[in-house]
């Protein structure tokens, strides 16, 4: 009767099932006597481990695995697996110290499930312990476990462990490759992603999809078009444009990168689009100041049936945001609750600065205090922001009081406030705020803009001389405020909040800043009438948006600059932004 039904069981646990079907072929190899089968055990344990893994799956397999008299390795490391996978990953180490009472030796996989539970969880110290103890066991090395402990390290904010421990890897292949590229691309270091995919090439190693994709965002983080078109094409060439995934990550970085008749391209020829790839065409509008469009590619999403996810709601917030659209926002916002999305911190924040930034900053104030979830420093450096655009000290002051309460260390709080005490005449807050700043060792974020010129990248600080041309590119940017001068710019000086500072000495601290630089680079160094594109890192200031407008007119250039919120499309004196940003 056992050797009749036993392909029939097996061949019922060869494909994901549910947990319904999983207890009937439980029942099944009881009645049959194949439940204390060793192939069986194995099949029926991994059953568990597919999606979606919920607490019922778990807690199943948790007592079918209590069940089993002699568990062996591949048992502990299944079930470290699926502990790893589950809300409560750090389970895993239960089985790890069961398994070694038990007289069990780890093996390849026992290590790779217990950093990946560590991973999950940000657990930096057990996953520390791991690591000493995969030392100690001699799996360091292993090629298994090697990519899950870059990943674990990255995954804790640690990238300069997960390097190093790539660094000594003796197993270079595609899957630490994308461990490694994957942390530099989560940690912002993007250059350092770029560099280990040439790398990759040198070494002719074959990259996946997952190695295209955080490519492709790290073209993006960096505003490097010509590179990304490379990859586009490289993309084109090894067959992953046949992906969705691909081709939205395309689309997210032709946004990014200024090129955004390219994304509409393409985003125009997919064939099939799912919702994370109209999320990206929204919010890649939405990122061009193109609110209308953005919003009528949300409505189309809607009449062709896809259905919007949090994403894509933020996207159209976004869109709102940009150009003023308060009540249309509002309303957007209140939609999100018939497709069943929570809003998240991320959306009440476009709330607060949909509001904030069209004036209503009590509104504001009092909007962020009745959000139902606790509100995060991010939603009151949004309203302390438009309180310095707006110049409103009073409720300045209790927003920067807000801050500190939460987070000390973010030095652009302490220069918008300062220079709103300064702009009202409020010398003594001002002096005030300065000497907390050097109390808490807080540094001011240096404004650093980039420029792609000739396939090279060039990166440009405030009133720093570390670029090989600095010297040359300051004189050019001497050269065009003269020019500019003639035709009516004048620098704002009213902006430099530091009283001490003569006339002359305050147009010269503006007249340095960084996408003043990389503009001016751009003007010289390529050909009449290309299209200028620049990445910045903070916000543009007033005074460079006012230069970069007549620089756009004088010299017939588009200029596009891309900073921490939105790009600007500059073109005959215009920005495409009317001045709201």
């Amino acid at each position: 009767m056992a050797t009749h039904q036993q392909p029939s069981i097996f061949s019922l646990l060869s494909e994901p099932t549910n947990l319904k079907s999983l207890a009937q072929i439980h029942a099944l190899s009881i009645k049959t006597e194949l439940h204390t089968h060793p192939l069986f055990l194995r099949k029926f344990l991994s059953s568990f481990t597919h999606e979606p893994i919920t607490c019922q799956h778990v807690s199943y397999a948790r007592q079918f695995f209590n069940q089993v008299q002699h568990p062996d390795v591949f048992a502990f490391n299944t079930l470290s697996r699926l502990y790893s996978r589950s809300d409560d990953p750090l389970n895993s180490f239960e089985i790890f110290v069961l398994m070694l009472q038990n007289g069990i030796q780890p093996d390849n996989y026992t290590f790779p499930c217990l950093l990946k539970a560590c991973a999950y969880a940000k657990a930096l110290e057990e996953g520390k312990q791991a690591h000493c103890v995969c030392v100690k066991l001699g799996f360091s090395n292993n090629e298994f476990v090697e990519p899950t402990l870059v990943n674990f390290y990255a995954e804790c904010g640690e990238i300069s462990a997960a390097r190093s421990v790539f660094d000594r890897s003796g197993h270079a292949d595609v899957i630490s490759y994308n461990s490694i590229i994957t942390a530099c691309v989560r940690n912002n270091r993007p250059s350092e992603a770029l560099s280990l995919f040439r790398e990759m090439q040198e070494k002719k190693i074959k990259p996946t999809h997952v190695t295209i994709l955080n490519v492709l965002n790290s073209c993006a983080l960096i505003g490097t078009l010509e590179l990304g078109k490379w990859v586009h094409e490289f993309a084109k060439k090894n067959k992953f444009d046949a992906l969705i995934k691909i081709n939205t990550a395309l689309i997210d970085m032709y946004a990014k990168c200024g090129s955004l008749k390219d994304a509409i391209k393409l985003f125009d020829e997919m064939l099939e689009k799912d919702t994370p790839a109209w999320s990206a065409m929204i919010i890649s509008y939405a990122l061009h100041g193109q609110s209308e469009k953005a919003i009528s590619l949300f409505e189309s999403m809607k009449r062709e049936g896809i259905k919007p996810d949090s994403i894509t709601f933020l996207g159209v917030l976004h869109a709102c945001s940009h150009n003023g659209k308060v009540e249309q926002g509002l309303y957007y916002f209140n939609k999100m609750k018939d497709y069943g999305i929570i809003p998240s911190i991320k959306h009440y924040g476009c709330i607060t600065d949909l509001l904030a930034r069209s004036g209503q900053l009590e509104r504001a104030y009092k909007y962020i205090n009745e959000v139902p979830i606790l509100p995060s420093v991010i939603l009151w450096r949004t309203l302390l922001f438009s309180c310095g655009v707006y110049q409103n000290f009073d409720l300045g002051k209790r927003v920067f009081e807000r801050i500190l309460e939460l987070d000390r260390s973010h030095g652009s709080d302490y220069v918008i406030f300062s220079n709103l005490c300064a702009k009202k005449g409020k010398l003594k807050e001002m002096n005030y705020v300065r000497r907390l700043m050097v109390e808490n060792n807080v540094v001011k974020i240096p404004g650093c803009s980039s420029i792609e010129v000739n396939n090279t990248v060039h990166e440009f600080f405030s009133r720093d001389g570390t670029h090989k041309k600095s010297k040359l590119v300051r004189k050019l940017v001497d050269e065009l405020v003269r020019d500019l001068k003639r035709v009516g710019y004048v620098p704002d000086i009213s902006r430099v909040s530091h009283v001490e500072m003569e006339e002359n000495e305050k147009e010269i601290s503006l007249r340095y800043h960084s996408e003043k630089l990389a503009v001016a680079f751009g003007i010289f160094n390529t050909r009449k009438g290309e299209e200028i594109r620049v990445c910045k890192n903070i916000r543009i200031c007033e005074d460079c948006h006012s230069f970069v407008k007549l620089v756009s007119k004088v010299h017939g250039r588009s200029i596009l600059v891309r900073d921490l919120n939105r790009f600007h499309c500059f073109e005959n004196g215009a920005c495409s932004c009317k001045d709201f940003w």
